[in-house]
């Protein structure tokens, strides 16, 4: 499932979330719920794949008092190439990349865009289900296999109904890879556009420390937490509009921080592109 990373965290009603006060239509059935918001992600996809926006990630790293000692920006235009979300870096600090700079960074891109859609093409041949970069991914039969969600109440966000569940991981439950360990060990709340089926938020936090290959391809400390807000462009699809970090997590060369981390996203535009980066621009079909 799309996003599934993100559908297992906690709290409950928060800033700009308030109950409705009307009277209570019923309430969906969660289960079903959660699978018509699968199948309406999947759809929307494609959609999503035509746009590119911008990034802003800022980075306050700590030391071993919890005092911030380091803070570091950075700005990246997100986008879809050969059906693949990356992330090209335009700025470190407020600076614009040199030329060499934006030029190792395209070249990055490209690999990774290659790497994982070699990766996906090997991973469907074998049928198992996998995220756009390939990596393994868990549907929401599974979900509800690792966990359950409960406590459903319709919750008012930004003058829009939605439905907040809770969910919560089953430490017993038995994993069949490494990122449904992840997903086992969180806890927390996601709310769903009762109209669209599509994630609104998600907040949630880990609920015990994880490692993968003993911490060198993946670690997350107990008690590491995150939100996720998403909002809705040009009336058809769902995009990320911040995300919060707060704790200790790596996972490889794609993430790291210790400390907090915070994400914002802006400038969306319709950008249709499958073609290869050049020099500091990306060159359409």
């Amino acid at each position: 499932m799309r996003w599934a990373g993100w559908l297992v965290l906690a709290g409950t009603v928060t800033a700009g979330a308030q109950e409705t006060g009307k009277p209570e239509r019923p309430l969906p059935d969660v289960p079903a719920l959660m699978h018509e918001v699968e199948a309406k992600q999947r759809a929307a996809e494609e959609a999503r794949k035509d746009y590119i926006f911008h990034a802003v990630v800022t980075e306050v790293e700590v030391d071993g008092k919890g005092s911030p000692k380091k803070t570091e920006v950075k700005e990246y235009d997100d986008f879809w190439i050969k059906g693949v979300p990356v992330e090209r870096l335009v700025k470190k600090d407020g600076r614009p990349l040199t030329e060499d700079e934006a030029k190792k960074e395209s070249e990055r891109i490209d690999k990774e865009a290659a790497k994982a859609s070699e990766r996906r093409a090997k991973e469907d041949a074998k049928g198992k289900e996998t995220d756009p970069r390939g990596n393994d991914e868990v549907t929401v039969s599974r979900l509800l296999e690792l966990g359950s969600f409960t406590n459903a109440r319709r919750v008012q966000m930004a003058g829009r109904d939605t439905i907040a569940v809770d969910y919560t991981g089953d430490p017993k439950a038995k994993t069949k890879n490494r990122f449904e360990g992840v997903i086992r060990d969180m806890a927390g709340t996601v709310w769903v556009d009762e109209q669209d089926k599509a994630i609104a938020r998600i907040e949630g936090r880990f609920v015990s420390s994880f490692k993968v290959g003993g911490g060198l391809m993946a670690s997350i400390r107990e008690g590491t937490n995150f939100n996720v807000q998403m909002t809705k462009v040009n009336g058809e699809v769902w995009l990320p509009a911040r995300i919060e970090g707060k704790g200790e997590a790596r996972a490889l060369l794609f993430f790291k921080f210790n400390g907090s981390l915070t994400a914002s996203y802006s400038d969306y535009r319709k950008f249709k592109t499958s073609s290869t980066i050049v020099g500091v621009g990306v060159v359409k079909e």
